[in-house]
C-alpha cells in the first residue's frame, strides 16, 4: 500500500516538473485583449455595486435592530429624542 501511494506520488511529481519545464508562448505572442479589459471592469462594477448593497443592508438591520425587531429593547437615539412634533 505504501510502496503504491509512493509510486504514485513520485509519478505526479515528475509530471509537475516536466509540465513546469515545458516553453510556453514567446512574449511577443502573447497580448491582452479587449475582452479581458471588460471582464476586469465588469468584476470590478459587480464589486462597487455589492458593496454598496451591503452598507444598505447593514442601515436596514441596524435600523431594525434599533427598533427592537430581534427581541432586544428598542433604542432612543440622543439625536432624535426631543425632535417629536408638539414639543415646542
Amino acid at each position: 500500500m505504501s510502496t503504491t501511494l509512493l509510486s504514485h506520488t513520485l509519478l505526479l511529481a515528475t509530471d509537475v516538473i516536466r509540465v513546469a519545464d515545458e516553453k510556453g508562448p514567446d512574449p511577443e505572442d502573447v497580448k491582452a485583449g479587449w475582452a479581458a479589459f471588460g471582464i476586469f471592469i465588469l468584476l470590478a462594477l459587480a464589486v462597487v455595486f455589492l458593496g454598496f448593497s451591503l452598507i444598505k443592508h447593514l442601515r436596514k438591520a441596524e435600523a431594525n435592530k434599533d427598533a427592537g425587531a430581534f427581541g432586544d429593547e428598542p433604542v432612543v437615539r440622543a439625536d432624535t429624542q426631543g425632535d417629536t412634533p408638539g414639543d415646542d
